[in-house]
């Protein structure tokens, strides 16, 4: 049964996250005028639809005009509203690098062959979606490469059930994989070149060489 917008605005915010296969997710992305309807029942709690093409889930986060609501205590400006100190933003930091960032190469080089092939978006769109998952990073290879700049491994062993918690991340067999809001929590587009042109790209690019030696296209 297909839901009201208020129904669906009060599901996103009751589970964070939705997945694009749901049905009424499907109607959110091509249905204009129930999308708009959405997202103003979203605002008036001060909340924002995260939409991005080439993640597999949809999610709500701060309005930009709640955030000093959230964020300010009288104090300090807070990192977060999710509680997570300084060290585990910096561990989410580098996942989103390691992870999302070839995980975006290969999607965006994927389309840029459709287009060239004179492909009809639809078939595009049907193609970014179904885009394989992406690739983790095992464990071990975290600890040894990351382990001494994010507090050891102890530390790390700590982190990373919080992050899974928080659906950042999912831990199978040892290895770490996207979860689903990994690849929404953070502006691609703003990221993207801090990480690649900053002080962590050079050691991604001195550690896993695959991982962040692009330039981010212009266009997402």
């Amino acid at each position: 049964m297909m839901q009201t917008p208020t129904q669906l605005a009060a599901r996103l915010i009751a589970y964070r996250y939705l997945p694009r296969t749901d049905e009424t997710i499907k109607r959110l992305l091509f249905d204009l005028d129930y999308r708009n309807i959405v997202e103003d029942h979203l605002k008036t709690c001060g909340l924002r639809l995260l939409d991005n093409p080439y993640s597999n889930h949809v999610a709500v986060a701060l309005d930009k005009d709640a955030e000093q609501a959230v964020f300010d205590d009288g104090q300090q400006w807070q990192s977060n509203n999710i509680g997570l100190p300084k060290d585990a933003l910096a561990l989410t930091v580098v996942l989103w690098a390691l992870i999302i960032l070839p995980k975006r190469e290969r999607q965006l080089g994927r389309e840029a062959a459709l287009e060239s092939q004179g492909e009809l978006f639809g078939d595009m769109v049907k193609s970014v979606e179904s885009e394989e998952v992406s690739r983790g990073i095992a464990e071990t290879v975290l600890l040894e490469d990351f382990g001494k700049v994010l507090g050891g491994k102890g530390r790390i062993n700590f982190m990373l059930p919080q992050l899974s918690r928080l659906g950042l991340i999912e831990r199978r067999n040892k290895t770490i994989y996207e979860g689903p809001l990994l690849d929404l929590v953070f502006d691609y587009a703003q990221m993207a070149p801090r990480v690649i042109q900053g002080a962590l790209g050079d050691l991604m690019r001195a550690k896993h060489p695959a991982s962040a030696h692009q330039e981010p296209q212009k266009n997402v």
